[in-house]
């Protein structure tokens, strides 16, 4: 394995362990009262969003899905502003309006989180089109889930990339599941990445829970895109920890495979490089996270106390937008 230096991989940990604790967080809010609709989870798959942002300049662009609170972070989104948003205060990146599946912050690339499943792609690959337009060295990830390969906007995306040869890398998260529906009952093909093959683009399938395996592929992908060699498309193989969103217990999940991927967890692997490659000790390594932790407690202490849109302030928004 190449070796990459201790600050490296203790941003990649550091990472994956806020987004962990972000979501887990999130889940307490929740069940407070304190976040409003849906809440779909990232456990267990932040070694993907982790490796790929990881992997990319702060010029490109990315697009989300509506389980996409692991990429806005690992995108570099302040938490502060991340739990503001998630619990509908004026503080938030969309000013508490988007909530949990609508997070965007254009200022940085980040083109949204998008509570239609699939709907990243067509944004993604516009966004590609107009990097290619202007003869830009930058490209664009966007994320999608198992259950988003089969809708057609991706196909439609996916031909239209290969065709004009845009600088897209096509994520696709394939935790094994669309809601409660198993991937050997939604597709007669479950490894996904033929799909790109099917439309001449280079494809891969890598085990998504080592965020150097990710990284490593996706910063390929990325510096080709880059060379005008794209599209690109890597299937990452993980597992949810929980069911689909905060209400659903997922009595469905096989225990077997719980269990296979509880051992497999994206922060035990992040671990394992940490000690293995950086040489640091548990001590160093509780240390870490301790001060992410002290983070994320101050970032819930200052949305909790942030105010949420006057009503006055929201039919002026409305009004003016």
């Amino acid at each position: 394995m190449k070796k990459y230096t201790k600050d490296f991989l203790i941003s990649l940990y550091t990472t994956m362990y806020k987004i962990r604790n972000f979501e887990e967080q999130a889940i307490k809010l929740y069940r407070d009262g304190l976040i409003r609709g849906y809440f779909h989870p990232y456990l267990g798959e932040e070694a993907i969003a982790t490796g790929v942002c990881a992997a990319m300049d702060s010029h490109d662009y990315i697009t989300s899905t509506h389980r996409g609170h692991g990429h806005c972070l690992a995108w570099g989104a302040d938490l502060k502003r991340m739990f503001s948003e998630v619990l509908g205060r004026e503080n938030g990146y969309c000013k508490g309006l988007g909530g949990s599946m609508h997070i965007a912050d254009y200022t940085k690339n980040n083109l949204g989180a998008n509570g239609i499943v699939g709907s990243g792609v067509p944004i993604a690959v516009g966004a590609a089109l107009g990097i290619s337009i202007r003869n830009e060295k930058h490209m664009v990830s966007t994320f999608i889930s198992d259950g988003g390969s089969g809708i057609g906007s991706f196909l439609e995306g996916l031909n239209l990339a290969s065709a004009w040869k845009l600088p897209v890398l096509f994520v696709i998260e394939n935790n094994q599941y669309a809601v409660s529906t198993p991937i050997e009952e939604s597709t007669g093909e479950t490894e996904l990445y033929k799909r790109g093959i099917g439309f001449g683009v280079e494809s891969i399938r890598i085990d998504g829970n080592d965020v150097i395996e990710v990284y490593k592929t996706a910063k390929s992908f990325a510096d080709r895109c880059k060379n005008g060699q794209g599209p690109f498309l890597m299937e990452c193989i993980t597992f949810r920890k929980s069911g689909h969103h905060v209400n659903d217990p997922g009595l469905y999940l096989p225990k077997e495979k719980l269990e296979h991927f509880k051992l497999h967890d994206p922060l035990i692997i992040g671990k394992k490089h940490l000690t293995s490659s950086a040489g640091l000790s548990e001590a160093e390594i509780s240390e870490i996270e301790k001060q992410a932790m002290a983070e994320i407690m101050e970032a819930i202490d200052f949305a909790v106390k942030s105010p949420e849109m006057s009503e006055e302030k929201f039919l002026k928004f409305v009004e003016e937008y």
